[in-house]
C-alpha cells in the first residue's frame, strides 16, 4: 500500500509543480484578494485533478479516446471566457486606481469555480493520469488501492497548489498600496490574457 501512495503523490505533484499559466494566474489572484480566495482556487485545481485521477482509474484509455474530438472546441470556448476575465480585470484595476482598496470581485466560491473549470478543459491532465495508471495497473488492481492511488495525488496537487497561494498572499501584502494595487491588477490581466491565448493554440 505505501507503494500506491507513492505512487499517487509522485503522480499528483509531476503534473501539479511545473508552474504554467494556470499557476501563474493562482498567484496573481491571491496577490490581489486574499490567502482564503487564493486557496480556494487552489483547492479548485486539485479537485479537478483528483477527478481526473479517478476517472483515470475506472476508465483510463476509454476515456482519453472520448475527450480527444472535444479537445479543440473546449480550448477555443475555454481561452474566450479567459479574454473576457482579462478585460475586466484590468478594467477594475484602472477604475479602482486612486482609491481605498475596495472588496475583492472575487469571492472565494467564484475563484473555486473559476479555477475548476479553467482546469477541467485540459485534456491533457486526464490523458497524463490514464498513462500513470494504464501502465501500473498492478498499483490500483483493486478498489483500495484505488482509492489511495487518488487521494494521494489529490493531496498532492493540493499541496503545491496551496504553496502557490501562500506565495500569492505574501506578494500581495507587499504591494498593499494603490500604485501596487494597480500594478498587481494589471499583470493578472496579462497573465489572464496570456493563459487563454495558451489555451486556444493546439
Amino acid at each position: 500500500m505505501l507503494e500506491v501512495v507513492v505512487s499517487g503523490l509522485v503522480t499528483g505533484w509531476a503534473i501539479a509543480i511545473p508552474i504554467g499559466a494556470v499557476g501563474a494566474f493562482l498567484v496573481a489572484l491571491t496577490a490581489r484578494t486574499s490567502f482564503r480566495v487564493g486557496a480556494c482556487a487552489a483547492l479548485g485545481i486539485a479537485t479537478v485533478d483528483g477527478v481526473y485521477a479517478a476517472l483515470a482509474v475506472v476508465a483510463g484509455a476509454a476515456l482519453s479516446t472520448l475527450l480527444e474530438p472535444v479537445a479543440t472546441p473546449l480550448r477555443i470556448v475555454s481561452g474566450v471566457v479567459l479574454l473576457v476575465i482579462a478585460a475586466l480585470t484590468a478594467a477594475h484595476a484602472i477604475a479602482t486606481q486612486g482609491r481605498p482598496r475596495a472588496a475583492s470581485p472575487v469571492g472565494a466560491l467564484r475563484a473555486y469555480a473559476m479555477f475548476v473549470g479553467i482546469t477541467a478543459v485540459n485534456p491533457a491532465t486526464v490523458v497524463y493520469f490514464a498513462a500513470v495508471v494504464l501502465g501500473n495497473r498492478h498499483l490500483v488492481s483493486s478498489a483500495l488501492e484505488g482509492c489511495v492511488f487518488v487521494l494521494a495525488a489529490f493531496v498532492a496537487s493540493a499541496s503545491w497548489q496551496l504553496a502557490l497561494a501562500g506565495g500569492g498572499a505574501a506578494l500581495g501584502r507587499v504591494a498593499t498600496g494603490q500604485r501596487g494595487h494597480l500594478v498587481t491588477g494589471l499583470v493578472s490581466a496579462v497573465v489572464i490574457a496570456g493563459l487563454a491565448v495558451h489555451t486556444m493554440l493546439p
